[in-house]
């Protein structure tokens, strides 16, 4: 008996670990083929479209703007994003990372919009280019933060203390921290919200497997929201919708948007469209604030992508520099009047995770349809049309992948320290704990728990307690540098050595590959 099982030893054996993820059929510099890169390309277009339209659905009404407002809000959106995608992908991080609207920015946004100054105005369109103006204006400070921040390498002295275990909080709840705007935005309408997250994960997790064809995933996605969106044309043809109630009607009818009549055919989007940018100190410093969230968010992005695109863990020099074209991106969104500023998509990462594809030739085709569909507004307007519970269906998925991303750093950790199980535990926990608590008294007092006589002292710290990914990193980065650190064994628990070598750029000739500027422009900008 006691030689019996020896043969049997390997099947005991851990995971090893792997600075790379497996199993990615194409990482960062590789590329499929131009038909199936075209398709995939529309695919992570679909994706970044639902936020856009979430984003201006929320602020589009409140600043006074109509159908026609929506829709050229949501062609502006469109335009930027493809701009800013292929900054980011040609000079910023060089990962495959489509920079899309930010939720970040929505309440000082709203609290611009409903502000007693704008409300002089009668006329609603009027107070629309009144309340884009001040946002437009408050955009541009704040870009300049996110620039300084960048550029300057600040960011970079903030990643040299990252460890893969305060990373994990981090990234899971980039992920995690946007579920209310996945099965509760699905159960909007859920006879056509439900049956798209199941034909997503049977296409996605089950066909495959019986068909033992690689690549039949990849398109999951677009086949879903094509089977699902005919079903809801037909329920709405059949009337199903007729008497339901004017909410329902919305979330659930096909022709309710208004975005289709109220879109031109041909318009170009330019800078400061809606007139001269204004500036108010007090609208600056609530955007300032939402800018530091879009970095951090947009940090735990930058990481979740480098993981499922099968780069190595991003050197901090790269993530500094990714974060000042994030300024940039934002600095464009002033110019040209967006209602909201920039960050690196959660839903496009979770999208790397299910086809298996981070190709950078694939984004950068994804930026090329930004822009088409941009000046083609009735083109584009009927991709907008999409109901959003099919939208959100779609998100319990790709953010789930970004989440598990998150969690794929644990193997880099110590999980038998008790000190790496009360970090891990005690900023996750109170990650989605705190962003509750300011949520729920935001909604039913009308005001967050910080309630001053200054409206942006209040909008500080409503944006930056509101962000799960903010508190977390907050509460798991400040634990992990203090917390035992002069015990022996505390950079080996919190995985610091695996990453020791990507702590800067030429250590790795992997690096090289992944992050290196195009035109060899690394050799005249070393800090770039």
């Amino acid at each position: 008996m006691a030689g019996g099982g020896g043969g049997k030893a390997d099947e005991f054996e851990p995971h090893p670990v792997k600075d790379q993820l497996p199993g990615v059929d194409y990482c960062v510099s590789s590329s499929p083929s131009w038909p199936e890169g075209i398709l995939l390309g529309f695919q992570n277009y679909l994706v970044m479209l639902g936020t856009i339209v979430i984003v201006s659905t929320i602020l589009v009404p409140l600043m006074g703007g109509g159908n026609v407002e929506k829709a050229e809000m949501i062609q502006t959106l469109l335009f930027v994003a493809g701009i800013n995608t292929l900054l980011q992908t040609w000079f910023g991080t060089r990962l495959p990372v489509v920079v899309g609207a930010s939720y970040a920015f929505i309440i000082p946004a709203v609290s611009i919009a409903s502000s007693s100054r704008m409300s002089v105005f009668p006329d609603p369109h009027q107070r629309f280019k009144r309340s884009m103006r001040a946002i437009q204006g408050a955009l541009i400070i704040a870009s300049l933060f996110q620039i300084i921040i960048g550029f300057f390498g600040f960011w970079r002295i903030f990643a040299r203390f990252l460890s893969p275990l305060s990373a994990v909080p981090l990234v899971t709840l980039t992920g995690l921290g946007l579920f209310a705007i996945g099965f509760p935005r699905l159960a909007d309408c859920v006879e056509i919200g439900l049956p798209a997250l199941v034909i997503l994960v049977i296409l996605s997790q089950y066909i495959p497997q019986k068909l033992k064809s690689k690549g039949v995933d990849r398109f999951a996605l677009l086949v879903s929201i094509g089977i699902v969106w005919a079903f809801a044309e037909i329920l709405t043809a059949a009337g199903a919708y007729n008497k339901r109630s004017p909410t329902t009607q919305f979330s659930c009818r096909t022709d309710r948007s208004g975005l289709i009549s109220a879109a031109p055919w041909i318009r170009v989007p330019y800078p400061f469209q809606w007139g001269r940018p204004s500036f108010d100190a007090g609208d600056t410093f609530a955007m300032v604030a939402a800018s530091l969230v879009a970095i951090i968010e947009s940090t735990g992005t930058f990481i979740a992508t480098s993981r499922l695109s099968s780069a190595t863990p991003i050197p901090p020099s790269v993530l500094s520099r990714g974060v000042g074209w994030l300024g940039v991106s934002t600095l464009v969104d002033g110019f040209f009047g967006a209602a909201t500023g920039s960050t690196a998509s959660v839903e496009n990462a979770g999208l790397l995770g299910l086809t298996r594809v981070g190709s950078r030739r694939v984004i950068e085709i994804s930026a090329g349809f930004m822009l088409f569909f941009s000046i083609l507004g009735k083109f584009g307007a009927v991709l907008a049309s999409i109901p959003l519970p099919i939208i959100a269906a779609l998100y319990c998925v790709l953010f789930a992948y970004v989440a598990s991303a998150g969690l794929g750093y644990l193997q880099f950790c110590n999980l038998n320290s008790y000190r790496s199980m009360f970090i891990i535990g005690f900023s996750l926990f109170l990650g989605l704990s705190v962003p509750q608590y300011f949520n729920e008294q935001l909604l039913l007092s009308g005001h967050g728990p910080v309630h001053t006589g200054s409206i942006a002292f209040n909008n500080i710290v409503q944006v930056i307690f509101s962000s799960p990914a903010t508190v977390a990193i907050i509460v798991a980065y400040l634990l992990d540098v203090t917390l035992s650190r002069g015990h022996s064994s505390t950079r080996r628990d919190s995985g610091r050595h695996w990453w020791e070598k990507f702590r800067n750029f030429d250590q790795d000739h992997r690096n090289e590959e992944f992050y290196s500027l195009p035109m060899n422009l690394n050799r005249y900008f070393p800090s770039l």
